[in-house]
């Protein structure tokens, strides 16, 4: 059989990358084309993505892509979650799309459900964990400022819809990045009409939802021309970037809880149907859409942002460390010196991250970390004791047993990280594949071209071809007195 090329454009809240994927009897490979930044922009105390930045990367892609001088045969494009951007009706990007940590949402929840809906039945609605930047509250924050662009808009685009769109000049909602929204009710598979309507805004804002495999158009014309290439097919694959890695967890049958490692940690399950009850809604768990119509019932956790935000501080005052010098620094510190929830609101800004930590060690009794590989280790051990207290949950609601924790990208990579994450859980973690998002964007791709027929053949050729890495749990008991502390700490009590 020919060999088929695949190109794969894999956003992250920080960097992006054109992945070149070819599938050659039964194996596939990788090569890297193009890696650029993807930075916030702070304009007059907000924050924006620059999308016509983006837009131009995606060109030098396209650009690389036909320097390779082989047949691609279709392009496929996952980002990050809630964010979106508005088009006019003469068919223009309205300015730049918000970022999602900008603070104009703080309070907006509350408000929603003081206002126009309540907290139970927004959940019950769409059952997508509370969080001020989803969708919901970002346009209901819109409404409240009588936003200019909210008023003229025509359509609304998810990132990896907008960007489609200015490939191709088609426009759909893709139904993975539309569940992270808090818009999208799980069991239509369809924008909650009354969620709009209710604070003024029209269920028309949005193009039909697609599933993943669904081919959205072909590049544009002069597009095609500019950069050398065939009007090529856009697909629309699992467009939220945790949806394609979930497609790529190479996993031998149901019985796992995944963990998608990177500047955000995404703990959870996969399930046939919505679990949405007084368990999930306790635990503030969110459904959101998989490949194949499965549902992804998941917990957001900030992840490596903390360590990012540290290692960025400590480079401004001339700290300058590689990943290996991280990885000795934390392996050589004091264990258990200090423990933080991730998930503190204290952490979710951009800033002084290290000041932000010691803050909280004051706050709740306390010793700051003395130095550097201190806060290293504290943050590589409160991760971990962190993915138990979710877990735990999850092996309380999961219709079975959770016999091994899948970690999927850039963190799949952290063996330190790793091995404390399988001591704290006391179940097997099996590492790999790093580039879960690229994979399973390319794969989605490769099962609309006929390449593979269903999720499970996918899991098995990618389990084939890409090796793991296995982390075997060591009893100890220091890890439950710690997790006992950690409850104790960050307010979670049985």
């Amino acid at each position: 059989m020919q060999p088929k090329h695949f190109i794969a454009f894999d956003l992250g809240a920080t960097s992006g990358r054109t992945i070149l994927g070819t599938l050659r009897d039964g194996e596939l490979a990788l090569k890297e084309l193009t890696r650029f930044p993807n930075a916030v922009l702070h304009l007059g105390g907000h924050y924006y993505w620059n999308i016509f930045s983006l837009y131009e990367h995606l060109c030098d892609g396209l650009r690389a892509a036909a320097r390779e001088g082989v047949e691609i045969s279709s392009i496929g494009i996952d980002t990050w979650g809630v964010d979106f951007a508005f088009v006019g009706r003469d068919g223009s990007l309205m300015g730049l799309p918000y970022a999602y940590r900008d603070p104009h949402t703080d309070g907006i929840p509350e408000a929603y459900f003081s206002e126009v809906l309540s907290r139970k039945e927004v959940y019950a609605a769409t059952g997508i964990q509370i969080m001020n930047f989803n969708s919901l509250y970002q346009l209901y924050a819109l409404q409240r400022e009588h936003s200019s662009q909210l008023a003229a808009a025509h359509r609304l685009l998810f990132m990896p819809d907008a960007l489609s769109y200015l490939l191709t000049g088609e426009m759909v909602t893709e139904y993975t990045i539309a569940s992270t929204s808090q818009l999208l009710n799980p069991r239509t598979k369809r924008i909650e009409g009354r969620l709009l309507e209710r604070m003024g805004l029209s269920p028309e804002l949005f193009p039909p939802v697609v599933l993943p495999g669904h081919r959205i158009g072909t590049l544009r014309p002069e597009l095609a021309a500019e950069c050398s290439l065939p009007p090529l097919p856009v697909i629309a694959v699992a467009g939220h970037d945790t949806a394609s890695a979930v497609a790529a967890v190479p996993a031998e049958n149901e019985r796992f809880a995944y963990l998608s490692s990177g500047t955000w940690s995404l703990m959870g399950i996969e399930v046939p149907d919505p679990v949405i009850d007084e368990r999930t809604f306790a635990c503030n768990f969110t459904n959101e859409g998989g490949v194949e119509g499965t549902t992804r019932l998941l917990k957001n956790i900030t992840g490596m942002w903390i360590l990012e935000q540290c290692l960025k501080r400590w480079k401004t005052e001339g700290r300058d460390y590689s990943y290996p010098e991280i990885v000795r620094m934390a392996n050589d510190a004091v264990p258990f010196a200090a423990m933080i929830d991730p998930d503190d609101a204290s952490f979710a800004a951009p800033g002084d991250m290290p000041a932000a930590i010691r803050a909280y060690c004051v706050r709740t009794g306390q010793q700051p970390p003395a130095d550097d590989r201190t806060m290293i280790r504290t943050i590589f051990e409160s991760l971990a004791l962190k993915y138990r207290l979710v877990l735990d949950r999850f092996r309380q609601i999961a219709p079975f047993p959770i016999e091994r924790l899948h970690v999927i990208g850039g963190g799949s990579k952290n063996a330190l990280l790793n091995r404390f994450t399988a001591d704290s859980i006391g179940l097997p973690v099996v590492a790999g594949p790093s580039e879960a998002t690229a994979v399973g964007n390319l794969m989605i791709q490769a099962r609309a071209a006929g390449c593979v027929t269903t999720l499970r053949e996918m899991r098995t050729l990618i389990a084939r071809c890409i090796p793991t890495e296995r982390f075997s749990p060591h009893h100890d008991a220091t890890w439950d007195e710690a997790y006992d502390r950690f409850r104790r700490i960050t307010n979670n009590p049985e």
